[in-house]
C-alpha cells in the first residue's frame, strides 16, 4: 500500500484512494510504496532570483519577470509565467525580449540572493548536518539516521522544511526524494513549482528509461549529440548496452554511462564543499578596444571580488584575466602572486599588466566582455608565502596603505550602501552591463 503524506498539514494518508487530506482537505498528496523508506533530498529553490525579486514586490506577481543583464547579457532566471513565452536561463537577453517583450526586466542583486541562500541553509542544517551546496539555490541533504531525532521520516521533514521556507523567507521549492543524488535531483524536477517528487529503487530504471540523455547531470551537449549521433535516442537504449561495449566505444565516460543508466549512483553527500574560485564578469553594451576602456570595466570587477573574499573571510593567491573578444574567443590568463590577498587594489595590479599585454599585441581586436577572478583561496594566513630567488620570504603583495583606505571605503559602504562611495578609476568611459548596479530596476 503507498502511504501517502499531506504536504500542507503533514497528516498521514493511509487510504491509498484518497485524493485529498481528510484532516485539511489539500489536494496536494505525495504517495509512494517507499516513501518512509528513502533519505537522499534535492531541493531547488523555484526560479529563485525572480521568486526574491517578486517576494520584494507584490506588483510583480502576476507579471513576466526576469533577472538579468541588458541586451547583450543574458537571463539570469526566468519567473514560470515568462518561462511560458520560451525565456529560458542562460538565453541572450535580447532574444528573451523577442519572445517576451512585455516583460519585467530586474538586475541581479546578488549580495541579497546570497543571504537568502543563507537563510534557506540555516533551515536545512536544522534538520541535518549533511548538506551539500550546489549553487545558491540548490542543495542535497542526507537525512538518514534523522527520523530518531525529527520523530518523523525524512519525507514528513522535507515537507516541513519546504513549509517553514514558504512561511519565513517567502519563496518556495520543490523538493526530490530518493535512494542517491542522482536520482533525487532528478525527482526534484518532476513537479515544478512546489513539487515533491519521489524515485524508489524499484522503479529506478523504467523512470529513466524513456528519458533522454540530456537529462543526466554531466551529460553536455556535446555528449548528448555524440550518443545522439551513435543511435541512443534515450536512456533505454544506453540500458540495453553491457558495460563493456559502452566502454570500448566512450572509456571511462562509457563506464560511468552503463552505471547511471540504471540508476546507479555511489556519490555521498558531502557537506564541505570548498569554492574553487570567486570571480566577476561583465559583457559590455558595445564591443571595446582601448585599454582605458577596459581598464575602467576590471577596476570594478576587481572591488566585487575582493568584497566576496572578505565577506568570505578568505584570500586568493591566483588572480585570472578573462576576456571574450567580439568574435566570441575566449581568453584567459593568469598570475600567481607570492601569497595571497583579499584586497581590490592588489588584484587589480596583478591583472592589469596582463589586460595591457593582450590590448598592446592585439592593437585591433575588440573584446565583449571582461572578467576577473582569484583562486587558490584559503583562509588569511593559511597558504604558504612563495620564497624569492635567494630564499627568503617574499615581500607582502599588500601595501599597507592600500589596505587602510579600503577598510575605511568598507566601512562606508556598509554604512551607506555600496554607491556611497567609489574610486576615479572606476567611472571610465566605457559603459557596461554590470549585474547590480548599471541595469535600471523596474519601477516599484
Amino acid at each position: 500500500m503507498a502511504l501517502g503524506l499531506c504536504r500542507d498539514c503533514f497528516s498521514r494518508i493511509e487510504d491509498p484512494a484518497a485524493h485529498r487530506c481528510g484532516n485539511c482537505n489539500s489536494s496536494r498528496i505525495a504517495r509512494h510504496p517507499e516513501l518512509t523508506e528513502l533519505s537522499i533530498a534535492h531541493i531547488d529553490c523555484d526560479a529563485f532570483y525572480a521568486s526574491i525579486e517578486k517576494r520584494d514586490d507584490p506588483s510583480l506577481a502576476d507579471k513576466p519577470t526576469i533577472v538579468g543583464g541588458g541586451k547583450r547579457g543574458v537571463v539570469s532566471t526566468a519567473c514560470y509565467i515568462a518561462r511560458t513565452f520560451g525565456v529560458r536561463s542562460a538565453m541572450p537577453m535580447f532574444k528573451a525580449l523577442q519572445l517576451c517583450p512585455h516583460a519585467t526586466v530586474i538586475r541581479p542583486d546578488m549580495a541579497k540572493y546570497a543571504e537568502v541562500s543563507r537563510q534557506v541553509r540555516t533551515i536545512f542544517e536544522s534538520a541535518t548536518p549533511l548538506v551539500e551546496s550546489v549553487s545558491l539555490d540548490e542543495a542535497y541533504l542526507d537525512m538518514a539516521g534523522t527520523q530518531s531525532l525529527h520523530h518523523a521520516p525524512p519525507a514528513f521533514v522535507l515537507a516541513r522544511i519546504a513549509r517553514r521556507i514558504e512561511d519565513e523567507i517567502g519563496i518556495t521549492v520543490s523538493i526530490g526524494l530518493s535512494f542517491n543524488k542522482l536520482l533525487a535531483k532528478l525527482a526534484s524536477e518532476l513537479d515544478k513549482p512546489r513539487g515533491f517528487g519521489v524515485v524508489g529503487p524499484g522503479e529506478a530504471r523504467a523512470f529513466l528509461a524513456a528519458r533522454v540523455p540530456r537529462i543526466l547531470p554531466g551529460v553536455g551537449p556535446k555528449l548528448a549529440q555524440r550518443l545522439a549521433d551513435d543511435g541512443f535516442a534515450s536512456i533505454g537504449d544506453l540500458q540495453k548496452v553491457g558495460e563493456l561495449a559502452l566502454e570500448g566505444r566512450y572509456g571511462e565516460t562509457g563506464r560511468w554511462l552503463a552505471a547511471v543508466s540504471q540508476g546507479r549512483d555511489d556519490r555521498s553527500v558531502e557537506p564541505e564543499r570548498e569554492a574553487k574560485s570567486i570571480s566577476a564578469e561583465t559583457t559590455f553594451h558595445a564591443d571595446l578596444g582601448r585599454l582605458v576602456e577596459l581598464e575602467a570595466e576590471l577596476w570594478p570587477l576587481a572591488e566585487e571580488v575582493a568584497e566576496r573574499l572578505k565577506r568570505h573571510h578568505l584570500v586568493g593567491r591566483t588572480v585570472q584575466l578573462k576576456l571574450r573578444t567580439a568574435d566570441f574567443r575566449l581568453l584567459t590568463r593568469r598570475v600567481t602572486l607570492p601569497a595571497g590577498t583579499q584586497l581590490a587594489e592588489t588584484l587589480y595590479r596583478a591583472a592589469q599588466p596582463m589586460l595591457a599585454r593582450e590590448v598592446s599585441a592585439n592593437r585591433h581586436r575588440k573584446y565583449r566582455l571582461i572578467g576577473i577572478g582569484a583562486a587558490e583561496l584559503a583562509e588569511p594566513g593559511k597558504l604558504p608565502v612563495q620564497d624569492d630567488l635567494f630564499g627568503k620570504p617574499a615581500a607582502a603583495v599588500d601595501d599597507p596603505r592600500d589596505a587602510a583606505v579600503e577598510k575605511a571605503i568598507d566601512a562606508v559602504r556598509d554604512k551607506f550602501g555600496s554607491a556611497a562611495i567609489r574610486k576615479g578609476r572606476g567611472m571610465g568611459v566605457g559603459k557596461v552591463i554590470r549585474p547590480g548596479r548599471d541595469l535600471p530596476r523596474s519601477p516599484r
